[in-house]
């Protein structure tokens, strides 16, 4: 009987764990990865990512938004800029994922510049660093040395959060890539910049979870701002209202004066287990999120980095190689 139960435990635990995406540790995956082979490739991808902000500030929060849409999959495989039938980037979840054409014009030019030797993948997470740089935003150290993947399945991009799901299924969803609830919170801290279409938080301000009346987690005066913002389900509101151009805590702030836009935001301060951390994230020293959030982003760029034979580079980062 006794090795009956750990039989069992045995199966559970190997069940939880083969839920959980590996995190991969490989030999040659180093920030000095093109040195020899392209030197100058670090520079291209920052002045193109520059001068496509300089002309669309919004496209910061969109850089890091793919990176995490990519990560959060397959792991950081570039299998979200896959443009093919039924592909995650054909979802409804994706249909507001932007950056790709930033991301196309750094691989033309690095093509020219060192053919078939810098992926997509290393080029996406380049260009999501740079962006925050750009804003002012936190620098992290990006290791090269990925391989781009070579699947892309939309069931699986479906998974990612939409903007409406409970702290539990958030939680369990970061738990899945080997990030915890630091992690959740303070990768949510993106929301201090980008915006989000009405139609993905209409419902808290019409008819939230059909009860017929608006979200009662939602400020009454912020309530009425967006109602007057949203005469369609396309138009763009600001993620954080307060201070939407400048990378901050004041979408913490935000959360406890109920002024969170999505449900997601405004559910980690109603939740006893996340809001401390929000709390904490207001109250803390000046670079204590920057410095965190630095950390969370390392720890999402290398979710199944593909190495080695794993993945190939591609030349065009919309279709595998033929």
């Amino acid at each position: 009987m006794k090795f009956g139960y750990l039989a069992l435990f045995l199966l559970l635990l190997h069940l939880e764990l083969s839920a959980i995406e590996p995190v991969t540790a490989a030999a040659n995956y180093s920030e000095d990865y093109y040195e020899d082979t392209c030197p100058d490739v670090v520079d291209i991808i920052n002045q193109k990512v520059d001068a496509w902000i300089e002309k669309d500030f919004t496209l910061a929060a969109s850089l890091i938004r793919l990176q995490f849409h990519d990560c959060a999959v397959r792991g950081c495989d570039r299998s979200i800029l896959l443009n093919s039938t039924a592909s995650e980037r054909t979802t409804s979840v994706s249909s507001t994922v932007r950056g790709y054409q930033v991301i196309d014009e750094i691989k033309a030019a690095v093509e020219e510049s060192c053919p078939r030797t810098v992926s997509c993948a290393d080029i996406l997470l380049g260009a999501a660093r740079e962006a925050s740089l750009f804003i002012k935003g936190p620098f992290w150290p990006v290791p090269f040395g990925r391989k781009d993947g070579i699947v892309s399945i939309d069931t699986e991009a479906e998974r990612v959060p939409h903007g409406h799901e409970n702290v539990t299924t958030l939680i369990n969803f970061f738990k899945s890539k080997r990030l915890d609830m630091q992690d959740l919170i303070t990768l949510s801290g993106a929301h201090t910049i980008g915006g989000a279409s009405c139609g993905t938080f209409i419902n808290r301000v019409n008819n939230f979870n059909g009860i017929g009346k608006p979200d009662p987690s939602l400020d009454a005066t912020y309530m009425n701002m967006l109602k007057k913002r949203c005469s369609r389900s396309t138009d763009l509101v600001n993620l954080d209202v307060t201070t939407p151009r400048t990378f901050d805590t004041v979408y913490y702030k935000n959360l406890q004066t109920k002024k969170g836009l999505l449900t997601t935001d405004q559910e980690l301060y109603m939740d006893p287990r996340t809001a401390p951390l929000v709390n904490t994230m207001v109250s803390s020293q000046p670079g204590t999120f920057e410095e965190l959030f630095s950390d969370a982003m390392v720890k999402l760029g290398n979710i199944r980095v593909l190495t080695g034979n794993e993945g190939e580079v591609r030349v065009n980062c919309n279709l595998v190689n033929s």
